[in-house]
């Protein structure tokens, strides 16, 4: 058995996980504490105080006792907007705080960008134009060359948790770019457990989402491979080593 710790904020797409769980058909368990969200508005400042240390620790003493062999910081926006080197601090505060290997979706995202031999990427968010701008900026610093961004301006992590497949897809189709070898959907608010297949089909290309990446790399720090082609491609670059 293969136990993951997330720390996931707030209560919007938190039942992805249980769903990417079943998919991966195997011996993984992933295990979520919830964190106080704050504010909930996709504003630098409240995201910047939701993935504050303080509220990250407040979770990490669950995690440890629920076994968790890694631990990653489940936001995108409450760790990329630190910058580079503050997301770099942010999950080297947790991975103190927790004892274990530790990382963020932002992380995770840079990650797998390259998992997929991606070199150029389109960004569909559903965020603000200032926060979309800070996304694109820190996967730049990743070395990721981003030919499009597209923002929704959608403030609350409530409301984009309320989108469905069809909302899905059409973010990911008006984020699109003919010169984008992958296109990424930022928001763990975001269900798209569901959806990847449906995506990939349509966009004919890699799309790479928050909770799915996020899990990604919670098995990448737990140094354990998993091929879960319903997960999309980023989880058909492994051997198969289920039964």
């Amino acid at each position: 058995m293969t136990a993951l710790g997330f720390l996931y904020p707030g209560h919007s797409a938190e039942d992805d996980y249980p769903r990417i769980e079943q998919l991966l058909g195997s011996d993984v368990r992933l295990q979520l504490v919830h964190t106080d969200i704050g504010e909930d508005a996709h504003r630098v400042d409240a995201l910047r105080e939701m993935g504050s240390a303080a509220r990250l620790s407040a979770g990490v003493e669950e995690l440890r006792l629920s076994g968790a062999e890694a631990v990653v910081w489940a936001c995108t926006s409450g760790s990329f907007v630190y910058g580079w080197e503050g997301a770099h601090e942010q999950v080297r505060a947790l991975a103190r705080a927790a004892g274990l290997p530790a990382s963020s979706t932002s992380f995770a995202f840079a990650h797998a960008v390259r998992e997929v031999g991606a070199r150029r990427v389109a960004i569909a968010a559903t965020y603000p134009r200032d926060v979309t701008d800070l996304f694109a900026a820190f996967l730049r610093e990743a070395g990721v060359e981003v030919v499009s961004s597209r923002d929704s301006g959608i403030i609350t992590a409530a409301e984009v948790g309320t989108w469905g497949e069809g909302e899905v897809l059409a973010l990911a189709r008006a984020g699109d770019h003919p010169d984008a070898d992958a296109v990424l959907l930022p928001d763990t608010a975001l269900h798209t457990a569901a959806h990847l297949p449906a995506l990939e089909k349509d966009l004919s290309k890699p799309v790479l989402t928050a909770n799915q990446v996020t899990v990604w790399e919670a098995l990448r720090l737990a140094d354990r491979k998993v091929n879960a082609p319903t997960l999309g491609t980023l989880f058909t670059k492994e051997p198969i080593i289920q039964v």
